[in-house]
């Protein structure tokens, strides 16, 4: 398949999506499964620097993510590699998602913090104990949002990985530039 004429994204971009990529998978790990168990025993947040690291990516990864969106509309034209009309619609289905994910992760993340009445701690000390905004808002009740957040935090990783292994297909199989143009 041939490149086209924009066969790399510009440097912004390439800069937006791999620390935005690194910031996901770092909070991803540092994200405590027991999250909600350790707050229900009482200890708290601010004394646990994974929780804190996490908390602080997440609200870096909502920052980059608005951040992104605005440049996306103002930046130059993306490359837009020959595909097939399938390959393209995944393509772009994948990113919807993807981007859905990289603001809905944050959000459900202070849901569940407001909700349950914890507090969200961040790098420098940083603390906001109650979100009585949040606890008092309609969608507090509508879910298990510390449940939903820690599923779409796996999805988020299961579509980044295929999102990772689409690219090496198209690198190595169908040798078009899809990888090539995103790399620093």
């Amino acid at each position: 398949m041939k490149n086209n004429v924009f066969s790399q994204y510009d440097k912004l971009s390439k800069a937006f999506h791999w620390v935005t990529a690194i910031i996901v998978v770092i909070a991803f790990i540092l994200g405590p499964g027991d999250f909600g168990r350790l707050l229900d025993e009482g200890i708290d947040p601010g004394t646990r620097i994974d929780i804190i690291w996490h908390e602080s990516l997440g609200i870096a990864v909502f920052t980059l993510t608005l951040l992104r969106l605005v440049w996306v509309t103002v930046r130059p034209v993306a490359p837009r590699p020959q595909m097939t009309a399938w390959m393209r619609l995944l393509s772009q289905l994948v990113h919807l998602v993807l981007w859905f994910l990289l603001f809905a992760l944050p959000i459900t993340a202070l849901l569940a913090l407001g909700t349950e009445g914890h507090p969200l701690t961040l790098l420098g000390g940083f603390r906001i104990n109650e979100m009585p905004f949040i606890a008092n808002a309609h969608l507090s009740g509508l879910a298990d949002w510390g449940e939903v957040h820690k599923f779409l935090g796996d999805v988020i990783m299961w579509l980044a990985g295929i999102h990772a292994l689409a690219a090496v297909y198209h690198h190595v199989n169908l040798k078009d530039g899809v990888l090539k143009s995103m790399l620093p």
